[in-house]
Formats: C-alpha cells, sequence, structure tokens
C-alpha cells in the first residue's frame, strides 16, 4: 500500500478499543464514492475494521443507484468524477435525505469548500489523508447525526423540547417566539457543524420564503441577547462567507 495514505505495517487494532464507546446502536451503511478504486479499498479496509458496513460506487450515476437499492446512512464522497461530480451527487442526495455526507477533494480550495457547504456537506479532507482521522471524522458525523431524530436536545445549559416547544435555562422557563425555537433548535442539532444561511432560512422559513437574508441576522442576534454564553453555556459563531455554528462550551 502506498504510504502517502499514511498506511503502514503497524497494527490498527487499537482503534477498535479507542471508537468503541462512540458506536451507534445499529451497523451504520456507508457508501464510498470515488473513481479511483484503491481510495475506495483503503477507505473500506478501516471503516470495516471499526464494524461498519460499507458499499462502493464508482461514479455520481452508480451512487444515486446503490442509495435506491439500500438503506444508506452516511455518504463518502469525491468531488472530481466522470459522469456526475460530488457537487452534483449532493445537490441530488440534499433533495431527499438528511444523511452525513463528508467530501474528499485533492485541493483545499476555499471556494470549492463554500460551494460544497452551500451544497448541504458535513465535512471535507484533502487527499491525501489519514485514514484514522477519516474514520474519527466519520463517526463524529453519524454522532451529530443521532441528535437531530430527538424530540429534545441539550445545548450547554439549555433544554429544547421540539414536542412542547418549551426551553428550559437552568430552573427557569424561556418563552421563544416559533422560528427563534425552530432556529436554536436546527443549530443545536448540529452542534460543532456549520450551517449555511440557504440552509437554515430553507429549514426554518421554508423553501418558498421571499423576504430578505437579513431576517435570519437578526433572529440569531436576538437569540444571542436572550442565552448569553456565561449561563447558558453555548454561543453562536459567525463563519464568514457560510452561516453559523453553535458551540458549546466547555
Amino acid at each position: 500500500m502506498n504510504n502517502q495514505w499514511g498506511l503502514y505495517s503497524a497494527d490498527y487494532s487499537f482503534l477498535k478499543v479507542l471508537f468503541r464507546k462512540e458506536m451507534v446502536p445499529l451497523i451504520p451503511n456507508i457508501l464510498i464514492v470515488d473513481d479511483d478504486p484503491h481510495i475506495r479499498e483503503l477507505v473500506s479496509v478501516f471503516l470495516e475494521r471499526e464494524g461498519f458496513q460499507t458499499y462502493e460506487a464508482i461514479d455520481g450515476l452508480d451512487a444515486l443507484k446503490k442509495i435506491d437499492e439500500v438503506k444508506v446512512d452516511m455518504v463518502i464522497l469525491d468531488i472530481m468524477m466522470p459522469n456526475m461530480d460530488g457537487f452534483d451527487v449532493c445537490f441530488e442526495l440534499r433533495k431527499y435525505y438528511d444523511i452525513p455526507i463528508l467530501m474528499l477533494t485533492a485541493k483545499g480550495e476555499t471556494s470549492q469548500k463554500v460551494k460544497g457547504f452551500h451544497l448541504g456537506t458535513d465535512d471535507y479532507l484533502v487527499k491525501p489523508f489519514d485514514p484514522i482521522e477519516l474514520v474519527v471524522r466519520v463517526k463524529a458525523l453519524l454522532k451529530r447525526y443521532q441528535i437531530t431524530v430527538s424530540q429534545s436536545i441539550q445545548v450547554g445549559n439549555v433544554l429544547l423540547n421540539r414536542k412542547t416547544f418549551e426551553v428550559t435555562a437552568g430552573e427557569q422557563t424561556v418563552t421563544l417566539p416559533l422560528k427563534e425555537f425552530e432556529l436554536l433548535f436546527t443549530l443545536g442539532s448540529k452542534v460543532g457543524r456549520t450551517c449555511s444561511r440557504e440552509q437554515l432560512i430553507e429549514d426554518v422559513w421554508g423553501y418558498d420564503f421571499e423576504g430578505n437574508e437579513r431576517t435570519l441576522d437578526v433572529h440569531i442576534n436576538r437569540l444571542r441577547e436572550k442565552f448569553q454564553v456565561e449561563k447558558s453555556k453555548f454561543s453562536i459563531k459567525t463563519i464568514r462567507g457560510l452561516g453559523y455554528r453553535l458551540e458549546v462550551s466547555k
């Protein structure tokens, strides 16, 4: 195997111990989409060592076909591929699926990352990459997405109940307008993950929203005023050129 990918003759069995506690209850199905068979094999080997079930697709069209055939929990997606590139695949996936997408790119150009995040990509990894880092990123993304299916989430010292729309901060109950609640719940469901402005507007106000993007900024500022970092133990960061990210204080 090629050492440029960080592979050596060392025994990586310790990874099973390192990641075992973070494994999700069911075996996740991960689709690896890349026109390079060596990369597909490399990624498959390391993920299967950690107990994941992997499937492979040779290009974008093959990937969409595989997803129709198999329940996929996450996609690892190369950008540059024949027939249909990674950006187009990401666009199609986001129409129908809410699953983690990790993009692989041969270039670390900001423009590519911005385009990917706008389309709904969750994370990036630049080739050549360390397979151990890839495993860590995969597990982190799966863990984040587990939170989104919950009816209630804990964000710092604040508890949000999506079923009752109740917000509890310590021993106090906070009343939020519906859109502020939905915005905070959306960000809190994806802690540490950058959410693009377009994605947040679509999730909270809907695809047919015809208002100004400034509406999002106003709601973000209101949330910041109501939840001070010192008491709430979380902050909403502005990611310039991309959107917003909620971070929990340690």
